[in-house]
C-alpha cells in the first residue's frame, strides 16, 4: 500500500505544473495544428519522472501510488489534454501491464526504458471492427513451435507508429471466449510489425493514434506476457487504472477549461460591469465548479482503492464516467461563457472543448462505464 502525504503531493503537483507551463504551453497551438507527437518532450519527461509514475525504483520508476498519478496527469493536462493522454496511455496501459503481469526478466528488460522515457510505449487492444466488443478480435497468434506467428491490425493505438514496444492482445484460442486471448510485449522492428495510417482527429491531435498492422510476425514465447490464454482477463485488469487516468485527464482538461473562463469572466466587460456579475454567468460558473469537485472526489477515492491493493472496478467506471462527461460539458459552457471569442483557436477554450469528447469515448465509452456499474451493482460490489 502507498500513502502520499499531503505535503508530498504539493510538491509533485509543484513539478509537474511546472514542466507544464515552461516545455508544454509555449508549443500547444502549433503541436495541436500541425498534429505534432512531441517525442523529445516525452524524452524529457521521463528524467521528471512522469513516464514511470507507480514503477518501482528498483526498476528505474518513480515508485509512486495513484494519488501522485492522478496529480500528474491532472497538471499536464490543465495546460495539454494530448499531452495528457499521451502520458495517461503509456503509463497505465503499455508500461503498468508488463510490470503487472510480466516475469522478472521482462520487467527488468523493459521497465526501465519505458519509465525512463528512453522508449515509448503502446497498447493494442482495439481493431477496426471490435471496439468494446473485444472478444471478436481478428488479429490472431498462432503456435508454431516456441514461436507465434501473429496477423491482423489494430487500430486507435495511441503511439501506434512511435512506440518502440507495443503490448498487444491477440486471439490464440476461440472466437469470443474470454480465455481465448493472450498478451504479447513486441519491439518495434521486428519483421511483419508494422505502422499503419496516423489518424487525422478533431482533438487530441499531439497525441499519436495510429494502426498497428501483422503479417507473418514472428514472436518467441519469451515474449508471452503470463500464460496463453489470460490476455482478456489481464486487459480488464488493466482498464480498471487505465479509467483513472482518463478520469484525470477529464479532470485536467474541466479544470484548464473552468480557469480559462473564470479569468474571461471578470476580464469581459458587457453593460459597463464584467460579465462575471450576471447571474447567467456566475450560476453557469457555480455549476461547473460542482461538476469539477464532484468529479475529483471520485477519482481519488478509485485511486485510493489501487493504492491500498483493493478491488476498483466499479469506482473506476464511476470516475471515468463522471469525469469525463464533466470535461465536455465544463468545456462546453467555458465556450459559451467566452462566447464568439470561444469559437476561435487564438484562446484556449476551444482546443479543450475538442479535447474533452475523446474522453467519454476511450478506454471504454460511457455507455459501457454504465453497463460496468451497472453490473458491479447487481453483484452487490
Amino acid at each position: 500500500m502507498i500513502v502520499e502525504t499531503l505535503d508530498h503531493l504539493k510538491l509533485i503537483q509543484e513539478s509537474a505544473r511546472d514542466f507544464a507551463e515552461t516545455y508544454i504551453r509555449p508549443h500547444v497551438l502549433e503541436w495541436d495544428e500541425k498534429q505534432i507527437f512531441p517525442i523529445d518532450l516525452f524524452h524529457q519527461m521521463g528524467h521528471y519522472g512522469f513516464l514511470g509514475v507507480l514503477v518501482p525504483e528498483e526498476y528505474g520508476g518513480a515508485g509512486l501510488g495513484y494519488q501522485a498519478y492522478i496529480t500528474i496527469i491532472e497538471e499536464i493536462a490543465k495546460v495539454c489534454g494530448a499531452v495528457g493522454l499521451s502520458v495517461a496511455a503509456h503509463n497505465s496501459l503499455c508500461t503498468n501491464h508488463i510490470l503487472s503481469f510480466g516475469n522478472e526478466e521482462q520487467k527488468r528488460k523493459y521497465l526501465p526504458k519505458l519509465a525512463t522515457g528512453e522508449w515509448i510505449g503502446a497498447w493494442g487492444l482495439t481493431e477496426p471492427n471490435t471496439g468494446s466488443d473485444a472478444a471478436r478480435m481478428q488479429c490472431v497468434a498462432v503456435r508454431d513451435g516456441d514461436y507465434y506467428v501473429i496477423n491482423g491490425a489494430k487500430n486507435f493505438i495511441t503511439h501506434g507508429a512511435s512506440g518502440q514496444v507495443a503490448v498487444l492482445i491477440a486471439r490464440t484460442g476461440e472466437l469470443l471466449d474470454s480465455h481465448g486471448m493472450s498478451a504479447f510485449i513486441i519491439e518495434r522492428g521486428t519483421p511483419g510489425f508494422a505502422a499503419g495510417k496516423k489518424e487525422n482527429k478533431l482533438g487530441m491531435r499531439a497525441s499519436e493514434t495510429a494502426e498497428m498492422i501483422f503479417n507473418d510476425c514472428r514472436i518467441h514465447k519469451s515474449q508471452l506476457l503470463g500464460k496463453e490464454g489470460e490476455g482478456f482477463i489481464q486487459s480488464m485488469k488493466i482498464l480498471d487504472g487505465g479509467r483513472i487516468s482518463i478520469a484525470a485527464l477529464s479532470l485536467g482538461i474541466a479544470k484548464g477549461a473552468y480557469a480559462a473562463a473564470w479569468q474571461y469572466a471578470q476580464e469581459r466587460e458587457q453593460f459597463g460591469k464584467p460579465i462575471l456579475q450576471f447571474q447567467g454567468i456566475s450560476f453557469k460558473l457555480a455549476d461547473m465548479a460542482t461538476q469539477i469537485e464532484a468529479a475529483s472526489l471520485l477519482t481519488r477515492k478509485a485511486g485510493t482503492l489501487k493504492d491500498q491493493g483493493e478491488k476498483s472496478t466499479k469506482l473506476s467506471a464511476m470516475a471515468k464516467l463522471y469525469a469525463s462527461e464533466t470535461a465536455v460539458s465544463v468545456s462546453n459552457d467555458a465556450v459559451q461563457i467566452f462566447g464568439g471569442y470561444g469559437y476561435i483557436k487564438d484562446f484556449p477554450v476551444e482546443k479543450f472543448y475538442r479535447d474533452a469528447k475523446l474522453c467519454t469515448i476511450g478506454e471504454g465509452t460511457s455507455e459501457i462505464q454504465k453497463l460496468v456499474i451497472s453490473r458491479a451493482e447487481q453483484r452487490g460490489e
